[in-house]
């Protein structure tokens, strides 16, 4: 346990030191701001249909998660296999496990932190209008279990190679299989059983029912066991490349 808290807070520090973090947190409250200002402007029209302003802006969090996650997770292993900075820390007593769980629940906690000011704009809501803090904090569970297991994916994507761009583009790439592929090929499927089998493998499928408050024990148990799988093949990866 020792050796994955000095990971995980080693890693943390990289992150909140990291100027390409700020960025990219950077770049995410700017797109957020424009988002929800878009949303507004929509609802404030007489012409639109209404509705709860977050139901909106969490059923579009997927533009930013589809982008920021192989970012901010491209380099979690990739830079540490480039540099040879792995053999020194697999050389230490620590497994292949205990390094990617601490460097991932490092990335999720900075992930985590880019979400927190968007909360700024539900006390904005809350004071001009009135708010359904339930459903708010239901869309806010949905994006931190699709943020998760995205990580998850993207992790293991920084285990496969040295290169950081090789990395967030295997990373994109999977993911885009995750949100759109299997979203197509359930619309697609004239079989009953393959319907629900791709429509359990979309990731962005629950998130219109986190944003209307649904809050769904089959998507988080897919959520939490796809996360943790990924993360076990990534420490496979790790394993199998460590002396390479």
């Amino acid at each position: 346990m020792k050796a994955l808290i000095a990971t995980y807070l080693r890693e943390l520090r990289a992150y909140f030191f990291s100027p390409l973090a700020y960025a990219i947190g950077t770049f995410v409250l700017i797109v957020n701001g424009i988002l929800f200002g878009i949303i507004v402007s929509f609802l404030a029209d007489p012409r639109s249909a209404g509705g709860p302003p977050f139901e909106y802006f969490f059923n579009m969090t997927w533009i930013v998660l589809l982008f920021i996650t192989p970012l901010l997770t491209m380099r979690l292993i990739s830079e540490e296999r480039r540099s040879g900075s792995i053999e020194v820390l697999m050389t230490a007593p620590v497994t292949e496990a205990q390094v990617v769980v601490g460097k991932y629940l490092a990335v999720f906690t900075f992930f985590f932190s880019l979400w927190l000011p968007t909360l700024l704009f539900a006390a904005i809501v809350d004071t001009y209008g009135d708010l359904d803090w339930g459903s708010v904090l239901s869309g806010y569970l949905g994006v931190l279990g699709v943020g998760a297991l995205a990580l998850a994916i993207g992790t293991l994507a920084s285990a496969f190679t040295r290169s950081q761009i090789v990395a967030g583009v295997i990373g994109f790439a999977l993911l885009f299989v995750f949100f759109f592929v299997f979203g197509w090929m359930e619309s697609l499927s004239n079989s009953e059983l393959l319907k629900r089998l791709f429509g359990y493998l979309n990731v962005g499928g629950p998130i219109q029912d986190y944003a209307r408050g649904i809050v769904g024990t089959r998507s988080l148990l897919y959520y939490v066991s796809t996360t943790v799988f990924f993360l076990f093949l990534a420490s496979r990866v790790l394993e199998a490349k460590k002396w390479r």
